[in-house]
């Protein structure tokens, strides 16, 4: 039998609805040889039939998005390695084609092979709502700036870069691509790849889009401020992919209120929030592009209040005065606004 050029690795648990979409793209893709390696967390439907009758293989692994890549990476014997989400759409037959020969036409020219590359993602929505808001996810999605890289856009990669990254990181109960993909952005190089990857927005359309969007931030904040026992405390309440319903933001804030009164204390209180304002103040570029979207739509091209801000904003708010001032905005914002607000929706009051 042929070695494939590629593996196709998969992470699963429950997503016999979502499989079969992807597995037809996959079989209609051309010109590259591949496997199919599904990381299977315990599914209790037909997913393992859904991927053997597709010629792939289903290798079980302990919950979680990380482990289960990690170990059905094990079993890969391609050269490159492609992760995917279950409830990606592929339209394009030629993407897997195209996406290769630019990793390595980058690759060569950039003499190693600590590149990676993932796709522009487009939403694949039953709904018609919140236009602008779904519009500004997926723009940023061919951006290579920090904290926008998540699994969603597939991470494209030679076996023996992943395996230097040291695989993905399981210390975390979520946020492993997020992990992997900064771990990337610190030792090597992003490149976006020609193309689109269609993914559902199930999730955003269950959860509530602004919830979710909000969550999202929290997390991305905390995380990139190095504070993990808010993940391990996380981990009781965050619900995965076949679980989730309408999602419910005051058990997240209870849980940083907790930490604040009871574990940091005061001064590391304020180290805290000092890191988040410095956070936020770097990530600033998002709200001028949200600009962008809101006053040019989709002919936006040229990204006017973004170069503003790579221009002039950013090397002018580039101080400890103005993360510190951040730091108060957000404080106030999402423990004494956004806090007590959900509060009192999500009791009924």
């Amino acid at each position: 039998m042929k070695k494939p050029q590629l593996s196709i690795i998969i992470p699963t648990l429950n997503e016999s609805d979502c499989l079969p979409g992807l597995l037809t793209d996959l079989q209609n893709q051309k010109q590259v040889e591949f496997e199919i390696i599904v990381g299977d967390g315990g599914s209790r439907d037909d997913t393992r039939a859904i991927v053997e009758r597709a010629g792939g293989v289903v290798v079980e692994s302990p919950r979680g998005r990380g482990f289960q890549m990690n170990r059905a990476a094990e079993r890969a014997t391609g050269d490159y390695l492609l992760f995917v989400h279950a409830d990606s759409r592929i339209p394009d037959p030629g993407l897997l084609e195209k996406a290769l020969v630019t990793l390595k036409t980058t690759i060569y020219q950039e003499g190693h092979e600590r590149v990676a590359g993932h796709f522009r993602m487009q939403f694949i929505r039953s709904r018609n709502h919140h236009k602008i808001a779904y519009r500004y996810i997926e723009g940023k999605t061919g951006f290579n700036r920090p904290n926008t890289t998540s699994g969603d856009q597939g991470f494209l990669m030679t076996a023996g870069f992943f395996r230097q990254l040291g695989c993905f990181d399981t210390q975390l109960p979520f946020l492993e691509d997020q992990t992997l993909a900064e771990k990337i952005r610190a030792t090597g190089k992003w490149i976006t790849l020609p193309g689109c990857l269609s993914t559902s927005a199930r999730r955003f359309e269950a959860e509530g889009l602004h919830r979710r969007y909000i969550l999202m931030s929290i997390i991305m904040g905390l995380y990139s401020t190095g504070v993990d026992e808010f993940f391990n405390r996380a981990r009781q309440v965050y619900q995965t992919q076949d679980e989730t319903g309408h999602l419910m933001l005051t058990p997240f804030f209870k849980i940083g209120w907790e930490m604040m009164r009871k574990d940091l204390g005061l001064w590391p209180s304020i180290v805290f929030w000092y890191r988040i304002g410095r956070y936020v103040r770097q990530n600033s570029w998002q709200m001028f592009y949200f600009f962008d979207i809101l006053t040019h739509g989709d002919a936006v091209e040229r990204y006017p209040f973004l170069r503003f801000h790579d221009r002039y904003f950013g090397p002018m708010t580039g101080f400890r005065i103005c993360d510190a001032l951040t730091a108060v905005a957000s404080f106030i914002w999402f423990l004494l606004v956004l806090g007590p607000y959900f509060r009192i929706v999500e009791s009924g009051k």
